[in-house]
């Protein structure tokens, strides 16, 4: 009997660009009796259904974008005699789906860095709970990935977590409400432990795998201490420390190691902060900007991020600090008009983003947006391929639509041209070589270019374009690119490598 952990995909580029984490975490939580688990990630490789063998135990790992692939996966190793359990976001929030249409034996809700190892001794019994009911357990509990199972040579970037939660409650994101609004840091020599371990076995570009980078504004201090509310001020301005002590630390690993991050905008107004980043070689961060317009930002619930100029201005200050944003920014909010298209594209031109992402309004499940979504399409009959459209992700992927939500003054083809023009724009060549001035050598200027269309292949062709014919053939050009993309961010071993002191 194995134990295998499967990180379902629709599409397979040979090379990932970040380790899926939950992977190397799920490995840690398995019962060394068990052996090491055989871990496959579709992102590289389709699943060989041969290697899995009746009495096996199987977790799949789901997010809706993934889930019917998923979903697809669990019943054929079913039928193949193993014991499926089926995890993630998508099945923490709807635990029933796996059972009836993925042929799981058990679902685990919530974190697994505990549920995980109960699951599998109750399978390995014969009998699994229909429900784990994993929570959101305490910092301390959280487990240092399974590294030394990772292939070398298939991911660009490694990635460690930090702290899980996210105090905000915007509109889109479900964040918060499955992993909380309470952020649970870890300390800052469990982190560092794992860095030192990947650099050991030559990974320096490390990805901060964290919900929100930065748990606690100036702001929110502010706000505790106009309330005379000492003992939450003490523990925000504690909380806040510990993330000084991270990055001093992260400062102090061998130099060569370069750091990525997630963080909303609020980080700019916080110098201080912003100047531990630089020190720590965290040299990158995913901003979501969202919209442009106060109306937009209104729309998303997100109205501690600024508009206009100011915008702009925020946006600068990260890279006045060392640090390169990948903005990312959603159309077809129902305050989107025409002309919202071309100011974002501006707006990110006059900011000096280095990189961007320009995603379509989605209603994903666990957000504010699906459940006023779902409520008003109660009456609505349409269905695509017998599936009500309130299950988007259960329709077959090429039948799926690109937008969802009517808008008020824009068809949803129209959003979808005016969304990959953008992308056309900001990643076309002369100005993708324009950005690439942020590093001084011609190789590393062709290597920004090289990534910068790695990344529009992969994430832009293979998600609005509607002809499955270019989603393919993007999908092969993302492959041929990968493997010598990897290579430019390859560096030799460092199995001497100590804590830094």
């Amino acid at each position: 009997m194995r134990v295998h952990l499967i990180n379902p995909s629709h599409l397979s580029f040979g090379v990932g660009v970040i380790t899926p984490r939950w992977l190397y975490v799920l490995a840690a939580a398995t019962p060394d009796k068990y052996g090491d688990p055989l871990i496959t990630d579709e992102t590289l490789e389709a699943l060989d259904p041969s290697t899995i063998e009746r009495g096996d135990i199987v977790g799949i790992g789901i997010h809706t974008g993934n889930a019917l692939r998923g979903y697809e996966v669990g019943r054929l190793l079913r039928e193949r005699g193993a014991w499926v359990v089926f995890g993630g976001i998508h099945a923490t929030l709807y635990p029933e789906e796996p059972r009836t249409l993925g042929g799981a034996h058990a679902v685990v809700k919530g974190d697994g860095d505990l549920a995980w190892a109960v699951a599998v001794n109750d399978c390995a019994a014969g009998s699994p709970k229909p429900v784990y009911e994993g929570g959101k357990v305490d910092a301390d509990s959280f487990l240092p990935a399974r590294w030394d199972l990772i292939p070398r040579d298939k991911y660009m970037w490694a990635s460690v977590q930090t702290v899980r939660g996210c105090p905000k409650h915007c509109s889109f994101c479900s964040v918060w409400k499955t992993d909380g609004q309470k952020p649970r840091q870890r300390g800052a020599d469990a982190v560092i432990s794992e860095i030192v371990e990947l650099r050991r076995r030559g990974f320096r570009f490390i990805a901060l795998a964290d919900d929100n980078f930065y748990t606690v504004t100036l702001t929110d201090i502010k706000v505790a201490a106009r309330r005379a509310d000492q003992r939450q001020r003490q523990a925000l301005e504690e909380q806040r420390a510990e993330r000084f002590e991270l990055m001093d630390k992260l400062a102090k690993l061998p130099h060569d190691m370069i750091f990525f991050t997630q963080i909303t905008m609020e980080a700019a107004e916080d110098p201080v902060f912003l100047d531990a980043m630089r020190r720590a070689r965290i040299k990158g961060a995913l901003v979501g900007v969202e919209a442009v317009t106060p109306e937009g930002l209104k729309d998303v619930y997100k109205d501690f991020n600024y508009a206009g100029e100011t915008l702009v201005e925020r946006l600068r200050a990260f890279k006045d600090a060392g640090v390169h944003v990948l903005g990312s920014f959603i159309f077809g909010l129902p305050s989107d008009r025409p002309e919202t298209f071309e100011a974002t594209s501006a707006v990110a031109s006059r900011a000096g983003i280095t990189f961007a992402q320009f995603v379509m309004l989605t209603p994903f499940p666990g957000t504010v947006d699906f459940a006023a979504w779902e409520k008003s399409m109660e009456n609505d009959p349409t269905r695509i391929a017998g599936v009500p459209l309130t299950r988007h992700w259960l329709i077959p992927q090429e039948l799926r639509p690109k937008v969802y939500t009517p808008h008020p003054v824009m068809t949803a083809d129209e959003i979808r041209q005016r969304t990959q023009a953008v992308w056309d724009d900001f990643y076309s060549t002369r100005k993708v070589w324009a950005r690439s001035s942020c590093v001084k050598s011609v190789k590393g200027r062709l290597a920004f270019v090289l990534i910068s269309k790695l990344y529009r292949q992969m994430y832009a062709n293979t998600g609005i374009a509607t002809d499955s014919a270019r989603v393919n053939r993007s999908a092969r050009w993302a492959r041929m690119i990968a493997a010598p993309c990897r290579r430019l961010f390859a560096a030799p071993p460092m199995p001497e490598l100590q804590m830094p002191s």
